[in-house]
């Protein structure tokens, strides 16, 4: 059976330490590092974090329309089993090395360096400004996702997106299993250096995107101002709707689109016959 504490500002460092078992609700706290680190199975409703550090080493925490400001960046670290409903946080290098991270309808207007070397992400209607989102982090669920900020995912792997509108550079780079269904990517050299990324019904701007990649599918994709792509990449299968700029040394596999401008093929780097190009026009 929960505790509950009802209002009130709490201050000062570790204000309510090593806490279990409490719902939490109209609590401010301000003024000192720490206020609920080690703390296990907590509701929070409706409450505003003013200072550094708020939920370290804690477990089970379910947070509703809460506020984190100010100072109250580098906020989540090593939390496990954390979700959160209808809040703002309104701080950069929010969850560190979490697993269980679970965001509904959330707003990260500040989200630079946010959920880094994280495990077992879903996110629901959440939108995010700030470069370096996840990195490092793996088995992520997308959905109804917006992000202005450069370098997302870099180094992440088993990702899922849906419904998403991206502006990224580098993005997916250094990835590992990734599928985007139903989203637009804007953005230059997506998708470097990684393996397994699929993209189905996206459309993607992409100034010498999908390059230096191991295996490569895209099914029913624009492709919007996007030049030297495919540069050095195995396994492709990619069937664009649109036109495409330019095509660069592929290593193998089979590209279709509506039109490609310009198709370069140095035969001292790649084998012209491993790779099928098709054009309608």
């Amino acid at each position: 059976m929960q505790k509950k504490l009802s209002g009130g500002l709490y201050e000062g460092e570790r204000a309510l330490y090593n806490i279990h078992n409490v719902s939490l609700e109209n609590v401010t706290f301000d003024n000192g590092e720490s206020p609920l680190k080690e703390c296990s199975n907590l509701e929070l409703n409706g409450c505003i974090f003013k200072w550094k550090y708020p939920l370290w080493y804690c477990n089970n925490v379910v947070v509703n329309e809460t506020t984190f400001i100010d100072l109250a960046r580098s906020g989540i670290w090593y939390t496990n089993n954390i979700t959160i409903n209808k809040s703002l946080i309104a701080v950069p290098k929010q969850f560190r090395r979490c697993k269980g991270v679970y965001l509904n309808n959330v707003n990260i207007p500040n989200a630079q360096e946010t959920l880094w070397n994280c495990d077992d992400i879903v996110l629901n209607d959440v939108n995010a400004k700030g470069d370096y989102f996840a990195m490092n982090s793996k088995n992520i669920k997308i959905k109804n996702f917006n992000l202005d900020g450069n370098y997302a995912f870099d180094g992440a792997e088993n990702i899922e997106i849906r419904n998403a509108v991206m502006n990224s550079k580098d993005s997916f780079w250094n990835c590992n299993n990734v599928v985007v269904y139903d989203s637009i990517i804007i953005g230059e050299y997506l998708g470097w250096n990684s393996k397994n990324l699929k993209f189905v019904n996206c459309t993607i701007d992409s100034e010498q995107g999908m390059c230096y990649i191991d295996n490569i599918e895209m099914i029913n994709c624009k492709l919007l101002n996007t030049n030297l792509a495919f540069e050095r990449c195995n396994d492709i299968n990619a069937e664009i709707k649109t036109k495409i700029d330019s095509v660069k040394n592929p290593y193998s596999g089979k590209i279709k689109a509506l039109k490609i401008d310009e198709i370069i093929l140095d035969e001292d780097i790649v084998d012209p016959k491993k790779t099928t190009i098709e054009v309608k026009e």
